[in-house]
């Protein structure tokens, strides 16, 4: 049943009628406890927040299904303006991309120009880039496009998803290189990729404590309390620097574990997205964990006061689809 609910959520994300939609709506489906906010004015209090706490971030200015040149170039702009405001703000603050929104599909040189250009001011300014990993079928373009990017700067990395089967053999690859290890967050074939929780976590844990044994910096990026501990375990065992790996979670998730974490003296960094196109991240967040329903289920039908709220049809939809999901996958979790 936790399957039945992952592909629903998943089938929403990439709905491209609903994330159209969902710019008109706003807020309405509870996505502000794990978007902040819409604007760069508004993401910057965020990090600065977190910073005065000793905890640094990773911006992603969210967006998918771009489909001409002239909405990557905007991408792109709007990356550069990110920027500025960091190195001005100084802000201990890094940038999360993804290759779609700046162009990959529309075109792979005129993505390689829009990274070119920012990665120069990025390390002109000494900031790092990321560029998330997508779907699979994005995937060996992806990882070509950074070995191109890598011939001219070092400022770059990206992420490897522990749910491919070949995520260790591409880990091998980029031993020199900063990456961002996560378990995945789409649905992919079982021709690519593990299906079993037990078989994605246990390659997390074996390519994470390869990483650590290694000279690159690693973030270690999960909600996982049973694997950040056996994690800890093993860099202490190892007497691992602290200072070659960060653990890394999303923005509104666990978010005592971000604090716990960073007062433990480990590096500790928060993925922040923010930006109208948050419908497809926010759908993939309920995908992986059916309990993450539950913490928004009443903002988003009840004001604090207990009304009832108003809501678009198409939200209402989503809501009592996701409710009665919710339900069933209880009902089986609770028979054991």
């Amino acid at each position: 049943m936790a399957n039945l609910t992952r592909d629903f959520f998943i089938g929403l994300s990439n709905n491209k009628l609903l994330n159209a939609n969902a710019k008109k709506w706003g807020f309405r489906l509870g996505a502000e406890k794990f978007v902040a906010g819409t604007s760069i004015e508004s993401v910057t209090e965020v990090v600065k927040g977190l910073n005065r706490n000793g905890i640094s971030a990773t911006l992603d200015n969210l967006g998918e299904f771009v489909s001409d040149k002239s909405e990557a170039a905007m991408a792109k702009d709007e990356v550069i303006r990110l920027l500025e405001r960091i190195q001005k703000e100084s802000l201990d603050c890094h940038l999360s991309v993804k290759l779609t929104k700046l162009g990959l599909d529309i075109d792979r040189e005129f993505c390689i120009e829009n990274m070119l250009e920012i990665l120069n001011k990025a390390s002109e300014y000494n900031i790092f880039i990321n560029i998330d990993m997508e779907k699979y079928i994005h995937y060996e373009k992806t990882l070509d496009i950074l070995h191109e990017l890598r011939k001219t700067y070092s400022n770059v990395g990206t992420v490897i998803q522990s749910y491919l089967h070949r995520a260790k053999e591409d880990l091998e690859q980029l031993s020199e290189v900063r990456i961002r290890l996560v378990k995945g967050a789409y649905k992919e074939s079982e021709d690519v990729a593990y299906q079993s929780k037990e078989d994605i976590d246990r390659n997390f844990i074996e390519m994470a404590k390869k990483r650590l044994l290694g000279n690159a910096f690693t973030s270690i990026a999960t909600h996982d309390h049973n694997i950040i501990n056996e994690l800890k375990g093993f860099i202490q065992e190892h007497g691992i620097n602290k200072d070659n790996f960060e653990f890394q979670m999303l923005y509104g998730f666990r978010t005592e574990m971000h604090y716990g974490l960073n007062e433990e003296g480990y590096n500790f960094c928060t993925y922040i997205p923010f930006g109208n196109d948050w419908f497809g991240y926010f759908m993939r967040r309920l995908a992986e964990r059916p309990q993450n329903i539950k913490l928004v289920l009443k903002d988003v039908l009840y004001t604090k006061d207990n009304k009832l709220k108003k809501a678009p049809i198409a939200a209402v939809t989503i809501i009592a689809s996701a409710i009665a999901l919710l339900g069933v996958w209880n009902k089986r979790t609770d028979r054991g």
